[in-house]
């Protein structure tokens, strides 16, 4: 086994070649891709809304269908329906 070395105050940073994945609006994803809730913004009776259906950090989702701007999105095995302004409260990576 390898020795480790602690260095006290030293800053990771991404490989060139690892991707980072961005955070972002539910609004910018298309139909079939998937991303993870990373968190939800908004008052908190919307915030506790789109929590109680499922929209909780880790929480994996995926874009069913997008039309104008609005969403079908499966999260925890459902498909809900979000206009785009619920989608754009929905941070996502």
């Amino acid at each position: 086994m390898q020795d480790a070395m602690v260095i006290e105050g030293a800053v990771c940073s991404a490989a060139p070649n690892m991707h980072v994945a961005q955070q972002m609006p539910l609004t910018f994803l298309r139909a079939g891709e998937r991303a993870q809730v990373i968190k939800v913004r908004g008052k908190d009776d919307v915030r506790h809304h789109l929590e109680n259906l499922g929209f909780v950090a880790g929480a994996p989702v995926s874009v069913v269908s997008e039309h104008g701007g609005d969403l079908i999105v499966e999260v925890k095995g459902a498909q809900v329906a979000l206009d785009r302004s619920a989608a754009q409260k929905i941070i996502a990576a």
